[in-house]
């Protein structure tokens, strides 16, 4: 997965979002719970100032309250909001959502502070109070008067808050990380026009890279189109000089197998000069032919369909082989398929087999395609001849090596089709045929399959 930018970049962007978004929660949160406590210490300060206007003091020193507070949660029993007041002499009165329970105040009745907030024990729980010294008239008794508020009140709305911001974080945060994944895809775009265009040109159907790319890119495509111009000007070189040393070592050649041919007429031996000859010619051809075929696999886009190159193989070599009637029968061929490989050398390659095939056949060829292994396919052509010993199954692919020299061949075309089969990543080699003859088989990668 790190071999990815793709991944690289989302991996990244997921984690600082996570990490923001949980800084930022736990940010929030703090400031906000001190914020709703600050909220509800303003509520309990305004009902003390409420109650300390409402409250009065008896002929007997109890105090008295002279009408109910505005808030009605101080009537329901046990609701988390409590008021209680008392005097010196003891007396003391409550709120009704108290009961028959009474704070447990901390603030003396005389001396400082005049104020006190702080945290005790409830009817239902921790509480927080506020407590505060007050006078009924500027030389009269001193009451305490003290607010409460059940603590798990501020520990509900909290927990209701959390979840709302938690929720609405973590939905900005998944909004976030899919921007993040479009904008790194949008961002990689051109790497994947890059990646898909090598694989055009793998398969044979593009030339170039594409120069239309961002400037981050373009260095990248212009450098690699330029090495794509030199192999593809080294091949041409191979293949011209390839050319001209055909031409220039057969000529000679000729010219001293026709010598050798008129010093035979004239009575002399020239059998052996024709022989070595003979030799050479056919070493030349098998050497021209591999070296044509690495050329063409150093090129960019070595690929062509594999369905046409056969069709026309069997066609040519039927009309070849008309006066004998060989049936050709062809199996499991697919339009799709297409091989690594230059069309010159995948016709050469089907070439050599089929009409090796066709020479030692009686009545039928059989040429069969399968996709062997995922990337790979193979194409096996079998005859009803005489077939061969097993042993002599590898020998055949020696360079000039021939087994019967009363069907003409030069010995190399079995040698050929192995060396241009591994040039391109392939394989070729012989077994016995269900038909009585040989099978004669070849691997190739593909660059597209069915």
């Amino acid at each position: 997965m790190w071999q990815s930018f793709r991944a690289r970049l989302i991996v990244g962007a997921v984690i600082w979002i996570a990490a923001g978004m949980a800084v930022s929660y736990l940010a929030l949160f703090s400031l906000m719970r001190g914020h709703i406590e600050r909220e509800f210490i303003e509520e309990l300060d305004h009902h003390l100032t409420e109650l300390t206007e409402l409250l009065g003091v008896g002929a007997d020193g109890a105090p008295f309250i002279r009408q109910p507070l505005s808030d009605h949660r101080f009537f329901e029993a046990r609701s988390g909001y409590y008021w209680q007041a008392g005097s010196a002499t003891g007396a003391a009165i409550a709120s009704r959502s108290l009961g028959d329970v009474r704070l447990a105040l901390t603030l003396p009745v005389a001396g400082p502070p005049d104020e006190r907030q702080s945290h005790i024990m409830g009817p239902t729980g921790a509480a927080l109070v506020l407590e505060r010294r007050i006078a009924t008239k500027p030389d009269g008794e001193r009451l305490l008067v003290a607010l409460a508020i059940d603590v798990r009140l501020v520990d509900t709305m909290l927990a209701r808050l959390r979840r709302s911001v938690g929720l609405t974080l973590a939905t900005i945060a998944a909004g976030l990380m899919a921007a993040a994944v479009i904008q790194v895809s949008f961002g990689l775009l051109p790497l994947k026009r890059v990646s898909q265009a090598l694989a055009a040109i793998r398969r044979g159907e593009l030339r170039r890279l594409p120069d239309d790319l961002p400037r981050e890119v373009a260095p990248l495509a212009a450098s690699m189109n330029a090495l794509i111009s030199t192999n593809e000007e080294i091949v041409r070189r191979t293949r011209t000089q390839s050319g001209n040393l055909a031409h220039a070592l057969k000529t000679p050649l000729a010219i001293l197998m026709d010598e050798a041919a008129r010093i035979a007429a004239a009575g002399g031996d020239g059998a052996v000069i024709h022989a070595q000859c003979e030799r050479m010619r056919r070493q030349i051809d098998y050497e021209l032919a591999k070296a044509r075929s690495a050329a063409s696999r150093s090129g960019a886009g070595a690929a062509a369909r594999l369905a046409p190159a056969l069709r026309d193989v069997v066609m040519a070599l039927d009309h070849l082989h008309r006066g004998r009637a060989l049936a050709f029968e062809v199996d499991g061929l697919d339009e799709n398929i297409i091989v690594a490989c230059e069309r010159e050398d995948l016709d050469e390659l089907l070439g050599n087999l089929i009409d090796n095939a066709a020479k030692w056949a009686r009545a039928r060829v059989r040429i069969t395609v399968a996709e062997t292994a995922p990337g790979r396919v193979s194409v096996t052509v079998e005859d009803d001849g005489l077939g061969m010993p097993a042993e002599a199954h590898e020998r055949v692919f020696t360079a000039g090596e021939r087994l019967d020299e009363l069907v003409p061949g030069t010995g190399l075309g079995l040698a050929i089709v192995r060396d241009i089969a591994e040039i391109y990543g392939g394989s070729a080699w012989l077994d016995a045929s269900s038909l009585g003859g040989v099978a004669a088989h070849i691997a190739l990668p593909v660059v597209q399959a069915r």
